[in-house]
């Protein structure tokens, strides 16, 4: 699967994309991926950002895709998203947990432990 590579980087993403993948693409990505939905002007997707790269040093081939969302914005619509930053850790394309506005790495304790078993 191709993705647009501002969205999806391996490891840490710093900067929120227009350009999203379909739903259908992530459904098709191999092994672990993090999605984060958000908008750069959000206070508390600013606030997560160094939690996120934090967390994210320690899975540096792991692809981060980092969405602008919004209004109109169809894949955070795909993916329920209601509140931001929202993050989503997919296996093989298919949700296996969620975090919500994340202020602390302790927060994603269960995400790390998912990764760090194989899920």
């Amino acid at each position: 699967m191709v993705f647009n590579m501002l969205a999806m980087t391996l490891g840490y993403n710093k900067g929120y994309s227009e350009d999203a993948p379909d739903k259908e693409a992530l459904e098709h990505q191999a092994g672990y991926t993090l999605v984060e939905f958000g908008a750069p002007w959000c206070a508390h997707c600013q606030t997560a950002m160094p939690v996120v790269e934090c967390f994210m040093k320690a899975y540096p081939a792991m692809p981060h895709v980092k969405v602008f969302d919004g209004k109109g914005k169809r894949l955070g619509r795909q993916f329920g998203v209601k509140l931001w930053p929202s993050l989503i850790l997919l296996k093989d394309g298919h949700e296996i947990g969620r975090w919500v506005r994340v202020t602390h790495l302790e927060d994603l304790n269960q995400a790390k432990a998912m990764l760090d078993s194989g899920g």
